[in-house]
Parts: C-alpha cells; structure tokens; sequence
C-alpha cells in the first residue's frame, strides 16, 4: 500500500470532508455527484487501492470479481453493508470498512417524529393549510388523530438505534417493548424500561406502534412478510427507519389500501429510489426520502470515521470499524 494510495469516491461527500481526503490521500472525487453505473464501479475497483462506496452503489460479487490486485480496502461510507459482499471480499483479500454509531442520533429523532406524524395526521394537516380553501377555522372532530401516551410501542431490533429510540419514546410516555436476537442486560431494561419479547409474532399481534430498527441482512429480508404483517392490529401503525427490505412492501401497500393498518411512516423503500404507487397515493402514510441520517453533523461524523479507517490501514493496522461476514 503507497503512502498516499489511490482512494475513489463514488459520491459527493462534505466539502470539509473532501478536502482533508485529498490532503492525505492520492483522491478521486465524484464532483457533479452522479451515480456511478455498474460499470464505473468496476472501472474504479480495477484501478483503486481504496474504493469509497455509499449506501446506494451495489459493490456485489460481479464487481469485487472483477478488481485489481491494487485494492485492499473498501471503505463504506455509512453504516449498513448490506450493499457489499463482505464474503467475496474477504476470499479475495479486501477489507471492509464501515462507520457505525454516528447515525445513531439523527436516526432515533426521525424514527420519534414519524412515530408522532403518523397518528397525529401532521403531514395531512399541513397539506391542508397549503390548500386554503380546504381549511374553514377549528372544529371539534375535524382532523381527529391519537395520542401516543400510553400506547406500546414494539421496536424491532434493539441495536444503537433501537435504545435510542426507545429513551425517546419512554420519555413520550410510551410503555417499551422489543424484540432481538439477544436479550438485552437486566440493567438495560430496567433503564429503559423496556420487555422482552423472545417471539416476534406475539409482540406483533399486541403492539399499538411498530418501529423497525433492525439492520438488513439475508435473515432479516422480510421479515415482516406478509403473514407477519397480517398479525398486526388493524389500529396499529408501522414505522420503519431502518432498510426498505426488511418490509414486504407490496404486501404493506395492500393491506393499507384495504384499511387493515391505521397507517404508517416509511422513510426507506424496497427497491429506492422506486416507490409503491399505492404508498404514494394513500393517506395513511408519511413518506421521507430516505433523510433518517440527513444531517450535516452526521455526514461529517461519517466522513471523518471512513478517513480514520483508511488512515489506519494505510499504516499498516487494522481499521476500527472493520466488518467481518461473521458479523452479519
């Protein structure tokens, strides 16, 4: 590995965040910020030391196949990996990075404000302002949401981002509930308040709010499927902040359309950038564009961690945030 080795950058990152790339590191940037095709990608993993890919660019087997003998690391800028072979990486010697727990924040306060908007109708009443003519002065059952004290709140994956959605909700007055693959320490439950369901079907048939925070894997592509999705009360609402695949979206989609889910609030998609026509048409549900971690201070946090990963293993170490196929 040169001292300052060829990095590629597949996407527009934060100037601060460029800048230093490009003071340490021999660095291709992305400057007008368009997608890279299939193709560039295996143009830059042919000709990288280090690749730095998004959330967005699929770094499958057919491209990390196709690399040169130069790359030796794949520096993921965001926390999910489920874009990546890891596996295939790893028989060909590539070490992959990622940049985990500066999401956290920004991720939970998204998750609490669908949690909020869904059933307080706050998207339909501010549609209703911009449309004066809809609106004729306050009535007393006009617009008429739920609250949300004293509703369960079931939080599917007690992660980082799980907990910190869950000391939100708490101090909403929500009753906590999840499910893990892990029990949580008796000390973590007792903070938060928080009761363990070791079976994801009974928590489901008795929650008020579901909120998915759990991390896309092969064992977690839906996982509320359609069967699962069909437990859920007719007065519940689903919230998801977590990846778009671990919902079956058709399914969602028809079951809002039937009236048999109160709503919900998605800020991730099964196959994004595309959206279920029927989501975008139905008045039961909040839809963001993939904004959970949008925020200034995250982006930077995130490209501070993929700099410190390559710093690292250009100096011959092992870079702290490195994934293992056995983590997945």
């Amino acid at each position: 590995m040169p001292n300052k080795p060829l990095v590629i950058v597949t996407r527009k990152l934060p100037d601060i965040i460029e800048t230093r790339m490009c003071e340490l590191f021999n660095t291709k940037l992305n400057m007008d910020d368009t997608p890279m095709s299939q193709a560039d990608l295996v143009d830059a993993v042919k000709s990288a030391d280090i690749l730095v890919p998004t959330v967005t660019d699929r770094i499958d087997a057919s491209v990390i196949g196709q690399s040169g003998e130069k790359l030796k690391l794949i520096a993921n800028f965001g926390t999910g990996v489920d874009n990546i072979d890891v596996e295939t990486a790893r028989t060909r010697g590539v070490t992959v990075s990622n940049t985990p727990g500066v999401l956290t924040e920004d991720t939970a306060d998204m998750t609490m404000a669908l949690i909020l908007a869904v059933p307080r109708r706050l998207i339909e009443g501010a549609h209703v302002i911009a449309d004066t003519d809809q609106w004729k002065g306050w009535s007393p059952t006009w617009m008429l949401g739920h609250r949300i004290f004293g509703k369960r709140l079931g939080i599917i994956g007690m992660g980082r981002i799980g907990q910190a959605v869950a000391r939100r909700a708490k101090a909403f007055g929500l009753q906590i509930h999840y499910h893990n693959r892990r029990k949580l320490s008796d000390a973590v439950e007792e903070d938060l308040e928080a009761t363990y369901w070791e079976s994801l079907d009974q928590m489901l048939a008795r929650m008020d709010i579901i909120s998915v925070n759990c991390p896309h894997t092969p064992g977690t592509y839906h996982l509320l499927s359609a069967r699962r999705l069909k437990l859920l009360r007719p007065e519940a609402y689903l919230v998801n902040t977590a990846r778009g695949e671990v919902i079956d979206e058709n399914a969602l989609a028809r079951m809002l359309e039937a009236g048999e889910l109160a709503g919900a609030g998605l800020d991730v998609f099964e196959h994004e950038p595309a959206v279920s026509p029927k989501l975008i048409q139905s008045d039961r549900v909040v839809l963001l564009p993939h904004m959970g971690s949008a925020t200034i201070e995250g982006r930077i946090d995130m490209g501070e961690k993929v700099i410190i990963n390559i710093k690292t293993f250009v100096d011959g170490h092992t870079p702290p945030d490195r994934v293992l196929p056995s983590m997945l």
